[in-house]
């Protein structure tokens, strides 16, 4: 097991802390690290931004890519307060970072009011029976653009392709 991770998860923990008593957000902190260096580190500041993407595990992997200047954080631990909410986790894995660490599980979040089960279940769902009503719009021009992209050859950030 890692050696610094009661010190990046203390730091995770302060975070939090500073979330809830600046108003920012709920307590939620998180810190990236890159070969034992903190890269970057976020708490949640969903009332700060008006934005309900603006988690830890967000805020810190936006900064962590900035920092690096890559989408990509593959060589990268993520040290988060919470387990990572359904965003956080795909966006984890959209940045390819390498392990990922949580103190409270979301059984413990759910304790005191944080509780994401609701949209586990929502995903698992026919479209037709979510909450939320999703419409498939077919546009043969939309797909066209998708088309012309890939004939362009660009780099995709689909980190998970092909690697099975």
């Amino acid at each position: 097991m890692n050696t610094y991770l009661p010190y990046f998860m203390e730091r995770a923990i302060e975070l939090s802390k500073d979330a809830y008593l600046s108003e920012e957000g709920l307590p939620i902190g998180c810190v990236i690290v890159k070969n034992g260096i903190i890269i970057s580190e976020g708490h949640n500041e969903i009332f700060k931004r008006k934005n309900p993407t603006a988690h830890g595990e967000m805020v810190a992997i936006e900064k962590a890519c900035l920092s690096i200047d890559n989408l990509l954080l593959e060589d990268c631990e993520l040290y988060t307060t919470l387990e990572p909410c359904p965003m956080c986790f795909s966006a984890i894995y959209w940045a390819k970072i390498k392990t990922v660490y949580y103190a409270c599980t979301n059984e413990d979040a759910a304790k005191v009011g944080f509780d994401d089960s609701f949209i586990f279940e929502q995903m698992q769902k026919d479209k037709s029976e979510q909450l939320i009503p999703m419409h498939h719009f077919e546009n043969i021009n939309a797909f066209a653009v998708l088309t012309e992209w890939k004939s362009l050859e660009q780099k995709s950030a689909q980190p998970w392709q092909n690697q099975e």
